[in-house]
Parts: structure tokens; C-alpha cells; sequence
């Protein structure tokens, strides 16, 4: 299983919707509004680098409101340890 987590910055006043609409998302796993830069944290897991790659080029950046994203990938060998 691969896992990535993606920084959201959204609209001033629209973070909550957009939140909404990340958890809307298949392989969405958690979305978290956070204080700072971004405005939300969201975890996705799928089973290829592919996949992710496609959930946040095809789904997460074209929710209305979403302005910038960031992608953290996780290391894959470091989720056996």
C-alpha cells in the first residue's frame, strides 16, 4: 500500500467545504484542517505511486477552491519498520 500525504490551500471562508469534498474522494483516508500556510492535511492511500499520482491530479486539485497543493510521498520501506 502506498500512502501520501497532500497540503491544501483553499480559499479564505471556503476551508470547510473543501474539506468536505476531499473526504468525498476514493482513497481519501483523513483530511484535517490545520492553522499555518495550509489549510488542510489529507492522508490517501492506494496501491500504486500511479494511482495517487491520478487522485491528486484528477480529483484533489479540481475540487473548487483548492488553490495549491503539496505532496509528501511516503517512503514505502520505511512502513515495514
Amino acid at each position: 500500500m502506498n500512502i501520501a500525504f497532500v497540503l491544501v490551500q483553499s480559499t479564505i471562508g471556503h476551508e470547510m467545504e473543501v474539506l468536505h469534498d476531499l473526504l468525498k474522494i476514493q482513497y481519501v483516508k483523513e483530511a484535517k484542517g490545520t492553522f499555518g500556510y495550509y489549510d488542510i492535511l489529507v492522508k490517501i492511500e492506494a496501491e500504486t505511486e500511479k494511482e495517487i499520482e491520478k487522485i491528486i491530479t484528477k480529483k484533489i486539485r479540481k475540487v473548487k477552491n483548492v488553490n495549491t497543493t503539496t505532496t509528501l510521498s511516503v517512503i514505502s520501506e520505511q512502513e515495514k519498520l
